[in-house]
């Protein structure tokens, strides 16, 4: 749908993301990127909080040399649930006010080297609106049912193995995460007879290995389908998932992240013992369900 004719001509789009240091996050979101722009008509641009390019503030500055006169540029997250960075750290590299205190620093005195601290300041006089994250939306459904359709195609069980259903999200201190992800679990559990369930990779509970038991202890299960809930690829769904999984070789692995947030820490990453057959899609990704998700992000605000 072209929203184009909606818009200002002097109106530009950034896609915000979080930023890696793997090579997967950046080329996932440049085709997320050209598929909004096909799909809506409009001048648009990645704007990384952090690590990778453009920052938030670069992709402002590209944006001006795009468009003549731009006077209003929508700040589109291209996050699946509310939290510290859709809360604070986006408005903050925005420049926009937080919407929230800042628990990693309640008296916003960031530390020299964050990177809220270092990041370049925008240099926009024009509007800027910072929308909400994507949430629990009905099409992230029909995502998640078209990754079980993908793998369940490459199963070496039959037709009438019995197969359960868990999706997988990253967790977090804060509630927001798990409250996404139980509404969207609660939704896709209405969709489905098969026995299903959601665990966390991280931070919150149940864990992966605990989903997992309760799961085929309760239920005859042959095969099990594991749903990475995450927008693009990276350590997580390559490396910390998997493992968990059993799907990597054995090795002992345990490994410290500093992600920047004012904290380290250490994933958990026992395997769990299911001797079924395991089938592991891939995260959402620049599908085209998820274009049409943003579209229907910026016409809700047109």
């Amino acid at each position: 749908m072209d929203t184009n004719s909606k818009l200002s001509n002097n109106t530009a789009i950034i896609l915000v993301s979080h930023g890696s240091s793997l090579p997967y996050a950046e080329v996932t979101f440049t085709e997320i990127k050209e598929k909004f722009i096909k799909a809506t008509g409009l001048p648009t641009e990645i704007g990384y909080m952090k690590v990778s390019s453009p920052s938030i503030a670069g992709a402002v500055e590209i944006l001006k040399e795009e468009v003549d006169d731009l006077d209003k540029i929508i700040a589109l997250p291209v996050f699946l649930a509310p939290g510290i960075h859709t809360n604070i750290d986006i408005p903050t590299l925005l420049g926009l006010e937080p919407l929230e205190v800042d628990p990693r620093c309640p008296d916003g005195n960031y530390p020299d080297d964050h990177y809220l601290s270092i990041a370049d300041d925008v240099d926009f006089d024009g509007e800027i609106e910072l929308l909400g994250p994507i949430g629990p939306r009905d099409k992230l459904l029909n995502i998640i049912d078209k990754r079980i359709d993908e793998v369940l195609a490459d199963s070496e069980l039959g037709e009438d193995a019995k197969t359960g259903i868990l999706l997988v999200s990253h967790g977090s201190r804060l509630n927001y995460n798990k409250e996404f992800t139980t509404a969207l679990f609660n939704k896709f559990e209405k969709t489905t007879d098969l026995p299903s369930s959601f665990g966390f990779m991280e931070l919150c509970g149940p864990s992966i290995p605990e989903s997992i038991n309760k799961l085929t202890d309760d239920n005859e299960i042959d095969r099990l389908v594991v749903v990475p809930v995450f927008i693009a690829p990276g350590m997580h769904t390559t490396h910390d998932i998997p493992h968990i999984l059993g799907l990597l070789e054995a090795h002992e692995h345990e490994h410290s992240h500093d992600h920047g947030h004012g904290h380290d820490h250490t994933h958990d990453l026992t395997p769990v013992e299911f001797e079924g057959e395991i089938l592991y899609p891939e995260p959402i990704g620049a599908d085209d369900i998820l274009i049409d998700i943003l579209v229907d992000m910026i016409n809700e605000k047109l």
